[in-house]
């Protein structure tokens, strides 16, 4: 899954921007990403994320819903109208886990929806499953 350089530093094989307002949950997604060879920028609300994709393009969006300022379902709907991130992966990671909740993440664009409390490992598998195959 890493890429290994000649001078044998090691590369990632994917990056990927984590939008998660609780600071003990990014910990614990952004290692779980990390440990896997993955790169992985952080923003905490979604007008910041918004504002990375201009320097930093992710190969797949983790996001939560409740953000402050801009909602997580106004984040997706922004990168779905945008040409540039219309067809990037986006894995929906939040405590709104009725049917209907789920439904509609995954209507306005989400290609998947991970309930809190959740399993890093299932995380972790579930992200690496969106990411294009090398």
């Amino acid at each position: 899954m890493v890429e290994e350089k000649p001078n044998g530093a090691v590369a990632p094989w994917a990056r990927v921007l984590l939008v998660e307002d609780e600071a003990d949950i990014r910990e614990l997604i952004r290692y779980s990403l990390a440990q896997a060879g993955l790169e992985v920028e952080e923003a905490s609300d979604g007008a910041e994320a918004l504002d990375k994709l201009r320097a930093f393009v992710p190969d797949l969006i983790v996001l939560d819903l409740m953000l402050p300022g801009m909602p997580g379902l106004e984040v997706c709907r922004r990168l779905r109208s945008r040409a540039d991130t219309a067809r990037l992966p986006i894995m929906v990671v939040s405590a709104k886990s009725s049917p209907s909740e789920k439904a509609l993440g995954l209507a306005m664009g989400a290609d998947d929806y991970v309930c809190k409390p959740f399993s890093p490992r299932d995380l972790l598998m579930r992200a690496i499953a969106l990411l294009p195959q090398r």
